[in-house]
């Protein structure tokens, strides 16, 4: 699904599809003894498909996959006001402020992400998303003025932030009082890898699970084959067809995460509003990446390198996943339609 999102882990439209499947409203077996489980979650749904599961587990299954949802929304939603993140950005205090090993774990990947990517990655950026209506705050009227960035630009930063571990737990920190940390743009594919490995513990090592569009795929399908899931073609509709595939992959024993603002935007003052905010201005990108693609073992990591990448542009983003050797797939808006751009680890992936 994953960026700095309107709502805490809202959807932002698919950006997958499943081949040959769409999710349902029920649970139900499909063919080649695959379960269906759906449901929602996190301000958006979960689509499960797991191979092997009797009939007689499915109620037990799913209800502790929503357990474990629920769990991760309540360490580290900014809508749920009494969430764990929710209390820390509350926190004046510069103490230490215990957090579960989910919230720390999180934070931890989210530093390290925005250290590696200079800070593309920023989930400080709360006061910035907020202000520019795509967090708990309802929408500004107008476009936020140079000085309210500035004043918002101020209490941000990773910098700012720190985990600390020791034998009794672990801790966040801040080090200016309005700190504000969202993690929407990684916690989303974090709560996919926590389905993803409560599955394989139970032995369902055949499993798809997609939550908002931010997948995991693990052994094989119903058939016996490796799953087969494919890109969506940037559009501003909610109809989905055949002529919406983008590129089709199989990506293995991977997680595939998107990122993208060719849905999720809005207009104010005759200007069209990204959802994605660059860190470096405080303000909506605007350059014509449209989407990016990322295969990665973790979906959580998938996740918030999918919003780094976006935020970068296509000329940074493609040097960075070369760089780094990255399995990245870039879509650019040109005058002409959307020009393609991949890296060499990604190309092995692609169905052909």
């Amino acid at each position: 699904m994953s960026s700095y999102i309107t709502k805490w882990l809202a959807p932002v439209g698919l950006a997958f599809l499943l081949v040959g499947c769409k999710p349902s409203n029920i649970n139900a077996p499909l063919n080649g003894g695959e379960q269906h489980l759906t449901g929602n979650t996190m301000g958006t749904y979960y689509s499960i498909k797991i191979v092997g599961l009797e009939a007689a587990r499915v109620e037990a299954i799913q209800e502790n996959i929503d357990q474990r949802l629920a769990t991760v929304n309540q360490q580290m939603s900014t809508y749920l006001t009494d969430s764990e993140l929710s209390q820390f950005n509350q926190s004046t205090d510069s103490g230490p402020f215990a957090v579960s090993a989910d919230t720390a774990k999180v934070v931890t990947a989210a530093l390290q992400l925005g250290r590696q990517t200079e800070q593309t990655l920023d989930v400080t950026v709360g006061p910035l998303v907020n202000l520019w209506g795509f967090g708990p705050d309802e929408r500004p009227v107008q476009v936020p003025s140079d000085k309210q960035l500035s004043y918002a630009q101020m209490h941000t930063g990773l910098e700012h932030l720190r985990v600390e571990y020791d034998v009794d737990g672990q801790y966040l920190y801040k080090a200016i009082p309005e700190l504000y940390v969202d993690l929407s743009s990684i916690a989303k594919g974090f709560g996919v890898d926590v389905v993803s490995e409560y599955l394989s513990e139970q032995g369902l090592t055949n499993h798809l699970v997609e939550i908002g569009g931010e997948l995991r795929l693990s052994g094989h399908n119903g058939h016996n084959k490796l799953w087969t899931v494919a890109v969506e073609k940037p559009h501003n509709s909610d109809n989905r067809s055949d002529e919406l595939v983008q590129q089709v992959l199989v990506a293995g024993n991977n997680s595939v995460a998107t990122s993208g603002d060719y849905r999720n935007y809005y207009e104010v003052d005759g200007q069209r509003l990204s959802h994605t905010i660059d860190p470096k201005t405080g303000q909506p990108i605007t350059h014509n990446l449209a989407s990016v693609t990322v295969i990665h073992p973790s979906c959580m990591i998938a996740d918030g390198l999918a919003t780094a990448l976006t935020v970068m542009g296509p000329e940074q983003a493609l040097a960075f996943a070369k760089q780094h050797e990255l399995a990245v797939y870039l879509l650019t808006k040109t005058d002409d339609g959307f020009k393609v751009d991949m890296t060499h680890a990604f190309k092995k992936y692609i169905r052909g």
